[in-house]
């Protein structure tokens, strides 16, 4: 009865910006965003609590990406700006009831995932 989906990747210059989206279904959650580039494991991104009002970033991102969310669309975003060769990832939308933000495995819903490729 949960279904997260991810939008908004795509091929980016470096130094571009995308904006992701991510709506999910069934009810509100914190969440999260990850990503997995091929060979590597998977590195968390950025996390929202339910209501929007705690926000925590990875450092490689901080400064550049903006994790947000609109409870009213069910939707939580990443802004990513300044981007470098090195975040092309699969980027992938998860949600959870409650545990370590950081860590994949504290979470119980995730997406399909959306493709982020950064070029030089």
């Amino acid at each position: 009865q949960v279904q997260l989906v991810e939008s908004g990747g795509g091929l980016v210059q470096a130094g571009g910006s995308l904006r992701l989206s991510c709506t999910a279904s069934g009810r509100t959650f914190n969440m999260g965003w990850f990503r997995q580039a091929p060979g590597k494991e998977r590195e968390f991104v950025a996390a929202i609590n339910w209501s929007g009002s705690a926000k925590n970033y990875a450092d490689s991102v901080k400064g550049r990406f903006t994790i947000s969310r609109d409870n009213a669309k069910s939707t939580v975003f990443l802004q990513m700006n300044s981007l470098k060769p090195e975040d092309t990832a699969v980027y992938y939308c998860a949600g959870h009831l409650s545990g370590t933000y950081y860590l994949a495995e504290a979470y119980h819903y995730w997406g399909q995932g959306t493709q982020v490729t950064v070029s030089s």
